[in-house]
């Protein structure tokens, strides 16, 4: 029985090396860390490139110290239903919010520099997102101080690109290096 569980346990432990780890090294840096809002995105694709999240877009991009993240973009031009009733609209209100918004969550980790280097979809308004592991070949996720860019190559061969600004709690002053302090 012994031999069983050592067995199994070093079967595990194998697999899970393998595995992306939703774990991070305590004290290990994490620049990920925070809540992103999105400033713009743009889709380059076969027909040219457009805005698929519309001239005002509305994103938001949490990654937890515990190695979660949430996404929802959304065009913040996009017209009410008229039967202001979720799960009411006509065909053509839910076509248009399905297509000019995406929600998702997950898992994601770093590399030993605290860079994103993958994630794990658990849930999408998108079915067919769920279960996808992302790594850097098609997604990257490059912050520069308080800006993070963000390109996504679709499985169409779309490129989308996002840019995120860190977002600041009410109240709390951001600097700026180019203007001096009165």
């Amino acid at each position: 029985m012994a031999r069983l569980v050592g067995a199994l346990m070093a079967g595990a432990a194998a697999v899970s090396a393998a595995l992306p780890v939703a774990a991070q090294a305590p004290g290990a840096p994490n620049e990920m860390v925070g809540v992103w809002r999105m400033v713009s995105a743009t889709l380059e694709g076969a027909d040219g490139v457009e805005q698929p999240y519309g001239a005002q877009p509305q994103g938001m991009l949490v990654f937890t110290p515990d190695m979660h993240f949430v996404e929802v973009l959304t065009a913040g031009d996009t017209p009410r239903f008229a039967s202001d009733v979720r799960g009411g609209g006509t065909d053509a209100e839910n076509r248009r919010a399905m297509a000019s918004s995406i929600g998702f969550f997950g898992t994601y980790h770093v590399d030993a520099q605290g860079r994103f280097a993958g994630n794990r979809v658990e849930g999408a308004t998108f079915p067919n997102w769920v279960g996808a592991e992302r790594t850097t070949r098609d997604l990257q996720l490059r912050v520069e101080g308080d800006r993070m860019y963000e390109t996504f190559t679709r499985p169409d061969g779309g490129r989308l690109s996002a840019v995120f600004e860190r977002a600041r709690p009410a109240g709390v002053a951001v600097s700026d290096p180019e203007t001096p302090a009165e």
